[in-house]
């Protein structure tokens, strides 16, 4: 079969159409021809754009799932999250929002540690955050120190630990990370990843981070970002949940916890649009 179109005698021109706009919308081409043929078995040959229109949705629905919020614990402190990710996706920001988010809405007392030494203005951008939040920074050098940090920190509810960006082609920096999240014994782990990430290397960037055994996924820059389909493939090849979702550099505000529903119709794109032409052609 041709990766680029369905074949018109196995697919409908209403199948071929929803390929169309999946595929336009970066989402791989082997999810696609999954979904569509899910919909099909469900919806049958001799379906109308409404049934199909929204058995797809809930097909893509069923892949993204519910999404997954940091959880402070009650009655034991503090709560250890680690942040991960390659360079340049915007984890000190996502982190700063974050502890804004926990500090001034939910009452929650943070701290926070940065082992980004690699780059000084990351260690001075979380500095002014945190001056700002009126919450304690303390910088690592080593993942020796991680630990007695953290235990320094046992009168706060929430540490979040930012870590420096590694390139998914650096075993040696990899191999750094994994030793800062062993030795931190965080409670959640969270990939930070850039919705404007090239859709031709995403999966070889997951494949770096397998080392992490449990994690959650946070999506950057999605006001730059076209489409959402990184996040569906994101999602399809490593089965993690996903959490938050961030829409610009302002913080605290330019974070959202992922709305499904939103990503969903994204997906479908032009939907309403074809359901609209096709009852005003008949």
């Amino acid at each position: 079969m041709d990766k680029q179109s369905l074949s018109k005698q196995s697919y409908t021109d209403l199948m071929q159409v929803f390929y169309n706009n999946l595929i336009k919308n970066d989402v791989d081409e082997e999810i696609a021809r999954d979904l569509i043929e899910k919909t099909r078995e469900k919806t049958g040959e001799n379906n109308n754009i409404n049934d199909f229109v929204s058995v797809l949705y809930s097909n893509i629905a069923e892949i993204l799932k519910p999404p997954n919020t940091i959880c402070v614990k009650d009655g034991v402190k503090p709560t250890v999250i680690i942040f991960a990710g390659p360079t340049g996706v915007g984890k000190t920001t996502t982190l700063a929002k974050i502890a804004a988010h926990y500090s001034i809405n939910h009452n929650k007392s943070v701290a926070l540690i940065t082992a980004d030494t690699y780059r000084i203005a990351a260690v001075e951008q979380l500095r002014i955050y945190a001056d700002i939040l009126s919450i304690p920074l303390s910088v690592i050098y080593s993942e020796n120190e991680v630990k007695d940090v953290i235990n320094s920190y046992r009168d706060k509810e929430l540490v979040l630990i930012d870590t420096a960006g590694r390139s998914h082609k650096n075993n040696k920096q990899l191999k750094e990370l994994k030793t800062i999240i062993n030795k931190a014994e965080a409670d959640e782990v969270y990939l930070v990843l850039s919705m404007t990430a090239s859709k031709k290397n995403f999966k070889e960037v997951i494949d770096s981070y397998s080392f992490l055994n449990n994690y959650k996924l946070i999506f950057t820059k999605a006001d730059e970002a076209p489409s959402h389909g990184i996040i569906l493939n994101t999602v399809f090849y490593t089965k993690k949940p996903l959490s938050y979702l961030t829409t610009g550099q302002s913080v605290p505000d330019d974070i959202e916890v992922v709305d499904i529903d939103k990503i969903a119709k994204n997906l479908l794109g032009g939907a309403r649009e074809q359901r609209g032409k096709g009852e005003r052609d008949e």
